[in-house]
């Protein structure tokens, strides 16, 4: 038998002479002068040495809110509008009149209690409501019939947990034979250890097999954790960060990035358009030029009329770029290395893959002699610096950039997996701004990484407050998802 604790040998001292009988923990709380969870917790260390059996018991009770209690004495709605209708039938019209009528005549159809012809309404053959009278009298006895009326708000169910303790013969044999009470010391003090008297002391024993009681430190959420992780990398890769409101107008989010004005993504199916409008910043007519024929470049435009009216309106971001942009315009000369791991907007049906809010990461290079190559051994080594090892990338097209890419990583039971795009901005981007120098672009999906790092299925876990899931999640999980076997 292991070593009892002060508390455990008290919990059998109370329970003395009582071996068999079910004691409530209230009782023996006020015998031991303790409180009733601090007996429970006692009860629990004794149970694991056979001395005593804890019982847990769950008690249900009903309690009618005012709704019911009124509808007990006058009946049920619907009992009372089969009451008004009788056996004969009763126009409708007249029926409408009942102050039952509202939410009486809606259960007896949904009952199929009543039928409705030429403005007439009469009771079904054996019509009663009898068994429902009969559930809201005595809820306990009711079953299903008690959970229908809590739908309705009528009742509502409350638990109450008490705790009972019952000695076991083992228990009694220990408690017969006499415990020592003595007090003892869980905690050393200082001058106990400098005068010796912990060496008189009773000192508690621990047992050191058993598991500690999990303690939870608060941290932040795994999906934030991972994002702090890749603007850790950003920074240490040299990068600045840039910051930008979530509300755009469609001249930095669609026109200063080239693309058309009749472009599909700019359709109210892709975008959440809002109410107000953003003036034009100074020299927009550079870029209307741009659209319309190309400006002062070899490009020859979109052609057409561009619609300075259209680009005014504002928009949740649909993505980042219109951040870098506008970076670039108030950073017009190089060197430039800047980022953003930002929350964007787009219609988006929900799914388990698919949420109409979700973060992009924004990132662009500008400098002297920056070639597409440097663009590639830029994602190459952010993915794999977050842990992808394998990197490869696939022609792509996107409206601003010229040549353009789509980075895909190796995921064990996936496959190459697209993660984004990237290219060089066009001329057509930049020019207007009066930005010479080549800059390198890419917006990536940050939710994508953090699936497949924290192994999950369902992307809408990512923005869930599952407390079990947090708790559980370590607070550094370097993955190997992107390793082949």
């Amino acid at each position: 038998m292991a070593e009892l604790t002060l508390n455990e040998k008290r919990l059998l001292a109370a329970l003395k002479g009582k071996a068999g009988k079910v004691v409530d923990v209230p009782q023996l709380a006020a015998a031991m002068e303790a409180t009733p969870e601090a007996v429970v917790q006692w009860a629990y260390l004794a149970m694991d040495k056979g001395l005593v059996h804890l019982d847990r018991i769950v008690d249900k009770a009903f309690v009618y809110t005012d709704e019911g209690t009124a509808y007990r004495t006058a009946g049920l709605p619907e009992t009372q509008l089969l009451r008004a209708i009788g056996g004969a039938g009763t126009p409708l019209a007249d029926l409408q009149k009942h102050p039952a009528f509202k939410i009486g005549f809606g259960q007896l159809r949904k009952k199929g209690l009543i039928a409705v012809k030429d403005g007439v309404v009469t009771p079904s053959a054996g019509a009663s409501t009898a068994d429902d009278e009969v559930a809201l009298a005595n809820p306990r006895a009711a079953g299903a019939r008690a959970k229908e009326l809590i739908k309705r708000k009528l009742l509502t169910e409350t638990e109450s947990v008490r705790h009972t303790v019952t000695l076991t013969p083992a228990g009694a044999s220990l408690a017969a034979q006499g415990l020592d009470l003595k007090e003892e010391i869980g905690t050393l003090t200082r001058d106990q250890i400098l005068s010796g008297a912990w060496k008189n002391a009773n000192l508690r024993r621990y047992d050191i097999h058993k598991l500690p009681k999990t303690v939870y430190p608060g941290k932040s959420h795994p999906y934030q954790r991972l994002i702090d992780e890749m603007r850790q990398i950003l920074l240490e890769m040299g990068f600045a960060e840039m910051h930008g409101g979530i509300v755009q107008s469609a001249f930095w989010n669609f026109d200063a990035l080239f693309q058309p004005q009749d472009h599909p993504a700019r359709e109210m199916q892709d975008t959440f358009y809002l109410k107000e409008e953003a003036p034009l910043p100074e020299g927009w007519e550079r870029l209307r030029d741009m659209h319309e024929h190309g400006g002062e470049t070899s490009s020859t435009g979109w052609g057409g009329k561009w619609n300075p009216d259209k680009a005014k309106q504002c928009v949740l971001r649909t993505h980042t770029t219109s951040l870098s942009i506008q970076y670039l315009v108030n950073h017009p000369e190089p060197p430039v290395k800047a980022f953003c791991i930002g929350r964007v907007y787009r219609r988006e049906a929900i799914d388990p893959t698919h949420t109409p809010e979700f973060e992009q990461l924004e990132g662009i290079v500008m400098d002297e002699g920056v070639t597409f190559r440097h663009l590639l051994g830029f994602l190459k080594e952010f993915y794999q610096r977050m842990g992808f090892e394998d990197v490869r990338f696939r022609p792509g097209f996107f409206p601003y950039t010229e040549p353009s890419v789509e980075p895909e990583i190796y995921v064990n039971g996936l496959g190459w997996v697209e993660m984004g795009g990237a290219g060089v901005f066009r001329q057509e981007v930049t020019a207007p701004w009066g930005v010479t120098y080549p800059v390198l672009a890419w917006g990536l999906g940050v939710s994508r990484v953090a699936m497949f790092r924290l192994g999950l299925k369902d992307l809408r876990q990512l923005y869930q407050s599952d407390l079990e899931w947090i708790r559980n999640s370590p607070v550094h999980a370097p993955a190997k998802v992107g390793r082949r076997a």
